[in-house]
């Protein structure tokens, strides 16, 4: 019975935390106590549903005794009896010892209060006064209910590493005095442009794990996700956030045929499309839709997020490897390069102007990024090199380019792919 009910609680609390957290710190004004009295309140439920049974709606169970805990504090604080008086009135109809239909009563505004919330506790968050480091840890610990285990389990880092990585995140936002709300005016695009790069990293973690013994990490991309799709919900005339959600459902409906049975890597060209996920891709696609009305209706160019979601619609829409619009994808890659130039993209573009004019034309591309500093470590600059030189029918070059790939790749998985192109040039 215990067991059921600890299985309980952990389902709603990663449900439920976020807008717990959220609300709790609007009160508060520190995320750090915010999460604090969030966490007395999961206490307060693991003594007393075992014995007592889980609340007909667990998740305003945990809200109220949050806030409860919140407004305890904040009159120890003694806090001015007008501001005390207005958090009263706040939660005044939250105080009927946890009515069962909490959730129902709840009204268009207070549902629009709880967005506005979770809205400023994900730009918080992601707040550029962090590393992008401690912005990712502490996303997934607030917005996306990981523990601290989780998170360092996905990226193979030491738990204590990560606990301090978010102690410190949290104590740099309050010496900061970063303000708990969304920015205005200017400032949005730039901190919006923080919030999306930390979900699309931790997507791209989950779809292609950089270290460890598995290609990919199937939780994260949920997560990433879950958050991306909320994010949508709360900042819906955003162009560029439905563009990442429509990039990322794309993606995300490979995963299925992405590794083979063993669980080895299988590239896009020899994937079984049968098995992608239809039900992701007309998400996707409705996603990249609305990003490109959004960007119309503003007169703005679509931004990179709904490029690249552009691109994988290309490959979506194709029946086959083989008719694929391989023109389309290098155009895109032409406009990816002009509104977010970076050696990653131009190596990517490098390749859709290979499978579109030729190899010998994406390898002249290719060789103009040898000497780029950022790329000396990356696999796939020699990965895609090799790639190009055994379709040219230069496979001694395109072997030793796959060796070098290999030796720098931190994937077991992607390593033995590698090292399995470089054995058949021989």
């Amino acid at each position: 019975m215990h067991s059921s009910t600890h299985q309980a609680i952990s389902a709603v609390w990663r449900i439920e935390s976020a807008k717990i957290v959220a609300s709790v710190a609007r009160m508060v004004r520190d995320i750090g106590l915010a999460e604090e009295l969030a966490q007395d309140a999961l206490v307060s439920a693991l003594e007393s549903w075992p014995g007592k049974g889980v609340p007909d709606n667990p998740g305003a169970w945990l809200m109220t005794t949050a806030k409860n805990r919140a407004l305890d504090y904040l009159r120890r604080q003694k806090m001015q009896g007008e501001k005390l008086e207005q958090i009263g009135h706040d939660l005044e109809a939250q105080e009927a010892h946890f009515v069962p239909d909490f959730v129902d009563a709840l009204d268009e505004a207070r549902q629009d209060e709880i967005g506005d919330d979770l809205l400023r506790l994900m730009f918080t968050a992601c707040h550029p006064v962090l590393s992008t480091e401690a912005r990712v840890a502490l996303t997934l610990k607030l917005l996306g209910g990981l523990t601290t285990h989780e998170i360092a389990r996905a990226f193979l880092a030491p738990e204590p590493t990560i606990a301090q990585r978010i102690v410190r995140a949290k104590r740099s936002l309050a010496e900061a005095h970063v303000p708990f709300e969304v920015p205005r005016g200017e400032e949005l695009g730039a901190r919006l442009a923080s919030v999306l790069e930390v979900v699309y990293l931790v997507f791209n973690e989950g779809y292609t794990a950089t270290a460890g013994d598995d290609w990919m990490r199937p939780a994260l991309t949920d997560e990433a996700l879950r958050l991306g799709r909320m994010l949508a919900g709360l900042a819906p005339d955003e162009p560029e956030v439905h563009g990442l959600v429509g990039l990322m459902e794309l993606q995300a409906s490979r995963m299925g045929a992405r590794v083979d049975a063993a669980g080895r890597p299988v590239l896009l060209p020899d994937q079984n499309r049968a098995r992608w996920d239809h039900l992701l891709i007309r998400r996707g696609l409705a996603a990249l839709d609305m990003a490109q009305a959004l960007a119309e209706s503003s007169a703005q160019a679509l931004g990179p997020y709904a490029l690249q979601a552009a691109i994988a619609a290309c490959h979506a829409r194709a029946p086959s490897s083989a008719e694929t619009d391989w023109v389309r994808i290098a155009a895109l890659y032409d406009a990816l390069a002009q509104t977010a130039p970076s050696p990653v993209v131009e190596l990517n573009r490098a390749v859709a102007v290979g499978m579109a004019f030729g190899p010998a034309a994406g390898l002249a591309i290719v060789d103009t990024l040898q000497g780029d500093k950022s790329l000396q470590n990356y696999q796939w600059l020699p990965g895609v090199r090799g790639d190009l030189l055994a379709k040219l029918g230069r496979t001694d070059e395109a072997r030793q380019e796959f060796e070098r790939a290999a030796s720098l790749a931190g994937n077991a998985r992607e390593r033995a792919l590698l090292l399995e192109r470089a054995r058949e040039q021989e």
